[in-house]
Order: structure tokens, then C-alpha cells, then sequence
């Protein structure tokens, strides 16, 4: 829903950011903000700071930057939403109020919710009653402690008719346990009945942690051995997790999270140590789940079995994200052995042993690529041709025009090394590229191909190693933004975000950017000379060094000590400005190449939507380096 700005706004006015953040970063106030360890990332010198008077926190050492809301969305994996409501109820407001048909739909939600809760309850105390022995008996066999099954709120739906015949006894209404599943409809005039009968219960949780349906597993023999709730007005299977509510205090600690198969893998993950586990339901993977999954970590880790049924999986898995694919987030493949899943290895072979197979996770190109060899033979010209047919579609499939071009270049160059001719220079690891992934030593390909005489290598292409644009003019700019602020702290203020967002190519450098922007935040009255002397004695003297002088100033005199903060301002946002046109001038080049080696009216259309991004050439006023030399340059 749309919330009113003047609400949000109450929400900020009530709740200063540093009262949010407190509860889970321990601030000091320093000066007119607070400073303390980011909990983005792990470290051990303060470069977190909030701000209360300008309503936001940034990260120096991530570039995570917001307000209470974004604050609470990143660390809790809220939704914002869920969020303002969060914040609201803390902050002591009513959420505003909703029309006469969304209240009744919410009162009978929240008794949907009721009804489901108190069955949820039902379940638990069941398992523990004599009934519930045999299902207690089944969760204790694959080794599941009291404490996890208390943590899952795991049950036993007994036979017969409990559920509604007590339900109903409680004045709950026959429609609110039709509408949630809880009973079903009785066929041809028959009576409803209980939906779960004599089954182990995995309570299903919404991303508030509230119960909104079940899984049930048949105890002993009969089909289907699982069965789920179907979807309701409180359930969408394809838009959750199993697990999700109780992982996301640990996914968003370790910023990853994994993916497996089944309810029991989950639960058996999470009792060996690995909080941070979910499961789809019984389907495949959707792609509302996947960004539901993006949301927590940028790269989830999938665990299937290794079995052929878990591989199928995998590869559906990965089918379903090429679409949805973008700069950052992807997917990684961690394929067990065949015949275990995570229960087995956990309880059998350790922790340890579990957490190797997540570390060796490939990521989602390699499924890709392999995908593609098992099923393909590249021995003769025809078949080498249909090979990079095949391989290109996959990248084909890719909607964001970025990510799409570093498939492309990444499967060319896996190409062409295949292709190239076996029999490299001693000591040369060719040979081993050239076999291919999965082939044997034999001189055959794991698809049946032979790949030791193979045709000559297709040519390759060095436009297509276009890297981000780090020439002697670029490493200048970054080099000018850098003396700038370091000679007019004051600037701080201004240029804060953009430089603390900004990543630069000398990784001490980049320190020193990081540090300095650290300590003008805690000590914002310092001059240019208390600045340097500081950040000396914090051990970038030889920085400082080659940094301040006459190698930087040259290009821009607005960087000296002696210009005026309203010239320094000014060229410092220039050189900005060019340092952005420089790195879209770089995705122009890679957009271009793409086109000549692939013409289309997407790749057409990628090019033209890049080359209306960057001001044409032709400007008297830049030199080689693209750096303007005239504009501020002190006479």
C-alpha cells in the first residue's frame, strides 16, 4: 500500500535514526554524529556513522547509506511495507486507516491467522500427547533435538476429525477453516473434514514469522507421502520459503543464504549450525522466490542432492534466473554427493564437511556452461558452430543488457580455449583448457568428441577485453578528488556520498579515501595541516606524499591548499562528472564491440542507449585523458 508522506514523516520525527540503529550497532557520539563498527561488514576500526539531524546512516567501508527505514529493511530482510509497519507500531502511531472493503478483508485475515495459529498450537501439543508418540518417535530418529523441534514448531495432526470438531466448538466458523485449508470440502454432499490427518507437521511461516499453512509427511507407508497446504487468501507457495522468517536474522549476519531441497534438509542445516537455510515448497524454484532470496543475499547458495532428480532441479533453478539476472546478484550451485543429502553429511561426516561442499559451490555460469558440453559434441566445424549457437542462447536469455555481455565474452573465451590446439609448451596448462570440462585423458570428450586434432583456433578477439576504464586519465581524476577533500575538509559535507560509494584503482589510495572520509566524519572541525598530520601518523605518510604535489595540482589548481572553496566545490564536481562519462565511455566501447560481433536490434539498441548517455567528442578543452585542463586550471 501507499503510505501518506506526512505519516513517514511522523514515523522520522519520533524515531531518530541513531535510537534505531543503537539496538544493533553500539554508537559513540563523536562531534555532531555517532561512529561505530558497521554491521554491513566485519571490522574492527569504526567507519559507520549516523547522522540525526540529516536523517540518514552511511557505511564507508560498504556504501550502504539510508534512513531508519532502509536501515531496518537491510538488517531484518523487511520488506518496506513491513518495515513501516515495524517502526510505526514501535513509534506508537496507528497505520493509516483503509477503506470499508480492505478493513473487512483484514478482519477476516487476521481470523484466517487466528484459526491457523491455534492449530499450529494443536499440532504441537499433540505431538507430545500419547497419540503423537509415533511422530515424536519418527522427528527423534532422524536425530532432531527438542530444542529444534521446538524452534520448528513441529507437530502431529492426529486421525479423524480434531481439528474442526474442536475448532468449531470454539465458535470458529466453518468457512474460515474451509478458506485456510485446515478442512476440506466434502465431495458429493458429503461433510468436510480435517485437511491433515495422522501426519508429522512442519508448520509454514510468513516473512513476519506467523504460521500461514503446513506440510504434512505421512508416518509410515502411503502416498502422498507429503502434502502441502494449497494456496489460500494467507498463502501464495510460489511467493515463500520454508525457513525464511527464522533465517533472516542469520542471512542477514553472514550475508548469504542457502537454498535446499526439503523441509527436514532445512531443519537439519539449521541444528548443525547453518541458521541461514531455506526450501521452496514442493515446486520448483519461482522467480518470485528468487528475488524474494535476492533480497537477502546477493548470491544464495543452492544445495540439491546429486542424485539425477536434484541435478534437474539445479539446472530448472538456473533456466529461471537467466531472466531475471542483474549487475551484483546471481546464483551459486553446490551439488552434494550422489545418494546424501545436507541430513546425511551433517549428521554423519560433520559440519565441517557440509560447509566445504557450500564453499565449493560453482557459480550459476558454470552450471550453464557444463549444461550445455553434456549435451553437446564439438569435433567437426558443424558441430563446434552448433555448440556456440547453443552456448550464445543461454547467454541470449539475460534481460539485462550488462550482465548479458559478460556472458557472452565469458562463454567466447571459454570457446576459444576449447577450441585452440591441444599440446601446449611444457608446463603450459592449455592442454587441460582445451580438453574441456568433465573430458577424460584419453583424448575423448565427455560428450564423444575428439578433441586432440582439433581444427585451428577461432581468432581471437582483443576488443573484447575491454576492463573498466583505468588509463592514466582516469587514475588522475580519482587522484584530483582525493587531494581535494584532503586539502578542503570542509568539502566533506558535500561530497560524502558520491566519494564514499566511489571505488578507487589504487588500492592504497582507496584506503587512504576511506580512512580520510572516516576521520573528517569524527572530526569535523579539522583543518587541511591537522588532516595530513593525523592521517601520517595513521601510516599513509608515503600516500600523502605522492598524492599532494605538483603531479596533481598541474591538472587542477583547484586542489591546492590556497584555492577557494567555492573553485574547489566546483571542480571537484566536474572532475566527478568526468570520472562518470569516463567509466560510461568504457561500457560504450564493450556495447560497440558487441554489436559488431553480434548485430541485432538489441544490440543496437543497447549501443544507441549508451551513446546518448556520453557527450560527443570533439571538446577543445580536454586532452587525451578526457580531463578538462582549462576550466579550473589556476593561471
Amino acid at each position: 500500500m501507499a503510505f501518506p508522506p506526512q505519516f513517514l514523516d511522523e514515523i522520522r520525527t519520533r524515531l531518530s535514526v541513531s535510537t534505531v540503529v543503537g539496538r544493533r550497532v553500539k554508537l559513540i557520539r563523536r562531534g555532531r554524529e555517532f561512529v561505530g563498527l558497521s554491521p554491513f561488514t566485519n571490522e574492527k576500526t569504526p567507519s559507520f556513522t549516523v547522522n540525526d539531524d540529516k536523517g540518514f546512516y552511511h557505511c564507508f567501508s560498504s556504501g550502504e547509506h539510508g534512513d531508519i527505514f532502509g536501515f531496518v529493511m537491510k538488517t531484518q530482510n523487511l520488506s518496506f511495507p513491513e518495515a513501516v509497519e515495524r517502526l510505526a507500531e514501535e513509534a506508537g502511531l496507528e497505520m493509516p486507516r483503509q477503506s470499508p472493503q480492505e478493513a473487512s478483508d483484514a478482519a477476516q485475515g487476521a481470523r484466517g491467522r487466528e484459526a491457523v495459529d491455534a492449530a499450529c498450537t494443536l499440532y504441537e501439543q499433540t505431538l507430545r500427547a500419547p497419540e503423537g508418540r509415533q511422530a515424536l518417535d519418527y522427528l527423534k530418529g532422524r536425530g532432531l533435538t527438542d530444542k529444534t523441534i521446538k524452534r520448528f514448531r513441529l507437530g502431529y495432526a492426529p486421525g479423524g476429525n480434531v481439528v474442526k470438531t474442536k475448532f468449531l466448538a470454539r465458535g470458529v466458523t466453518e468457512d474460515i477453516l474451509l478458506e485456510t485449508r485446515l478442512v476440506s470440502p466434502g465431495k458429493d454432499g458429503r461433510e468436510s473434514f480435517d485437511f491433515f490427518r495422522d501426519r508429522v507437521m512442519f508448520p509454514i511461516f510468513d516473512l513476519r514469522g506467523r504460521p500461514v499453512a503446513f506440510g504434512g509427511r505421512i508416518i509410515g507407508q502411503g502416498e502422498p507421502k507429503y502434502l502441502n497446504s494449497p494456496d489460500t487468501p494467507l498463502f501464495h507457495k510460489g511467493q515463500i520459503l520454508y525457513g525464511m522468517a527464522l533465517a533472516r536474522t542469520a542471512t542477514a549476519e553472514k550475508h548469504e543464504i542457502i537454498v535446499a531441497e526439503g523441509y527436514m534438509d532445512v531443519i537439519a542445516l539449521a541444528q548443525a549450525g547453518f541458521a541461514h537455510a531455506v526450501a521452496p515448497l514442493g515446486t520448483a524454484m519461482t522467480e518470485s522466490q528468487i528475488e524474494l532470496l535476492w533480497r537477502m543475499a546477493a548470491e544464495p547458495t543452492l544445495c540439491f542432492d546429486g542424485d539425477k532428480a536434484g541435478r534437474a532441479a539445479a539446472l530448472r533453478a538456473a533456466e529461471r534466473a537467466l531472466p531475471l539476472l542483474k549487475p551484483g546478484f546471481s546464483l551459486r550451485f553446490a551439488l552434494l554427493p550422489a545418494g546424501k543429502d545436507p541430513d546425511d553429511i551433517c549428521r554423519r561426516e560433520g559440519p565441517e564437511a557440509m560447509a566445504q561442499v557450500l564453499a565449493d559451490a560453482a557459480p550459476l555460469s558454470d552450471v550453464l556452461w557444463r549444461q550445455v558440453l553434456s549435451e553437446q559434441r564439438w569435433d567437426t566445424p558443424e558441430r563446434r558452430a552448433g555448440l556456440e549457437k547453443a552456448v550464445l542462447a543461454k547467454a541470449g536469455l539475460i534481460a539485462d543488457e550488462t550482465v548479458q555481455a559478460q556472458y557472452r565474452r565469458l562463454f567466447r573465451d571459454r570457446l576459444f580455449e576449447l577450441f585452440r590446439p591441444a599440446g601446449p609448451s611444457p608446463g603450459s596448462p592449455r592442454g587441460a583448457q582445451a580438453r574441456g570440462p568433465g573430458a577424460k585423458r584419453s583424448g575423448r570428450s565427455a560428450a564423444g568428441g575428439d578433441y586432440r586434432r582439433p581444427p585451428a583456433p577461432l581468432p581471437p578477439a582483443p576488443a573484447r577485453r575491454i576492463a573498466r576504464d583505468t588509463t592514466a586519465g582516469q587514475r588522475t581524476r580519482e587522484r584530483i578528488l582525493l587531494a581535494t577533500l584532503l586539502n578542503h575538509p570542509g568539502l566533506r559535507d558535500h561530497v560524502e556520498e558520491r566519494l564514499g560509494a566511489l571505488s578507487l584503482a589504487d588500492s592504497r589510495l582507496d584506503s587512504l579515501r576511506q580512512t580520510a572520509l572516516m576521520h573528517i566524519a569524527q572530526n569535523p572541525e579539522l583543518d587541511f595541516e591537522a588532516l595530513r598530520a593525523d592521517l601520517s601518523n595513521l601510516g599513509f605518510t608515503d600516500e600523502l606524499g605522492n598524492l599532494l604535489n605538483s603531479d596533481t595540482y598541474v591538472h587542477a589548481g583547484f586542489a591546492r591548499p590556497a584555492a577557494p572553496m567555492d573553485e574547489a566545490t566546483v571542480g571537484w564536481d566536474h572532475t566527478f562528472t568526468l570520472c562518470q562519462r569516463a567509466d560510461l565511455e568504457a561500457d560504450l566501447k564493450r556495447a560497440e564491440t558487441e554489436l559488431a560481433e553480434n548485430p541485432s536490434e538489441h544490440t543496437f539498441a543497447a549501443y544507441q542507449a549508451l551513446r546518448n548517455q556520453v557527450r560527443p567528442a570533439g571538446d577543445d578543452d580536454h586532452d587525451d585523458s578526457g580531463f578538462d585542463t582549462t576550466r579550473h586550471q589556476k593561471r
